[in-house]
């Protein structure tokens, strides 16, 4: 009876081993995971690596803009502001098309030569024309600005109901396996699992810094913004003064 017991007891052992060695045969490395993942599952991996790709491009972009028209407008205000004080409006002009890239330099660039091409004498038309030239540049300057930042918010809101759509792909596969294979236990649905967790993962990941670049950089816009009106508003008021001493 004795021997029987412990024949059983080894009997089941040997089995239980045999059924954990089989439930950790799931590796859970990048390639472990991909090699689990259902086609639909790598579909979706591939479109939150593309949209990672693509936010990523975007946010170097932009970086790199924004940093050479904040650099270029800090050189370019005070030299323009001395050339206008000393009446060089051709100066003006020349100074701001050698700095292309700064945001102020396009708008006031554009006043400058509508005030220039209406005869250069400070009237009441030649400062209206020279404010509606300025209103068109910030417009113009305001969507350069914004360039590539609807991608980042379609990418930050999108990222995670993609992760979610591979989430529940992962869930139904689990599920399938169970019913398969005829258990439940932990290495029937360890693949399957595996997709959910790392899908939904994966989702995070592209969605968080896309939506906090796409507020980082909504912000140095505003900032731009309201340096264009600050530069436009006195470019008039020095159109106006030079009204004032004919």
């Amino acid at each position: 009876m004795i021997l029987a017991q412990l024949t059983h007891f080894a009997t089941h052992a040997v089995s239980s081993l045999a059924f954990l060695q089989d439930e950790q045969t799931v590796s859970f490395s990048p390639m472990g995971l991909w090699q689990h993942m259902g086609n639909l599952a790598r579909a979706v991996a591939v479109i939150l690596f593309i949209e990672s790709i693509w936010s990523l491009a975007v946010m170097i972009d932009r970086y790199l803009y924004f940093s050479a028209a904040r650099k270029q407008s800090r050189e370019f205000a005070p030299k323009v502001a001395g050339a206008l004080k000393d009446s060089k409006l051709e100066e003006a002009i020349k100074i701001a098309d050698r700095n292309k890239k700064s945001h102020l330099a396009e708008v006031v660039t554009a006043g400058l030569q509508e005030f220039r091409a209406s005869g250069g004498t400070a009237t009441e038309s030649t400062i209206e024309s020279s404010q509606r030239a300025l209103e068109r540049a910030e417009a113009i300057v305001h969507a350069k600005l914004k360039r590539g930042l609807s991608v980042l918010a379609t990418i930050g809101s999108t990222a995670p109901f993609v992760g979610l759509f591979g989430t529940v792909v992962g869930i139904l596969n689990a599920f399938q396996q169970i019913a398969t294979q005829k258990t439940s236990g932990i290495g029937a649905v360890a693949g399957g699992i595996s997709e959910a967790l790392v899908t939904t993962a994966f989702g995070l990941l592209v969605a968080i810094p896309a939506v906090m670049a796409f507020n980082y950089f909504t912000g140095r816009v505003e900032a731009f913004d309201v340096e264009m009106d600050n530069s436009s508003s006195e470019l008039i008021d020095y159109f106006i003064k030079q009204s004032g001493r004919r």
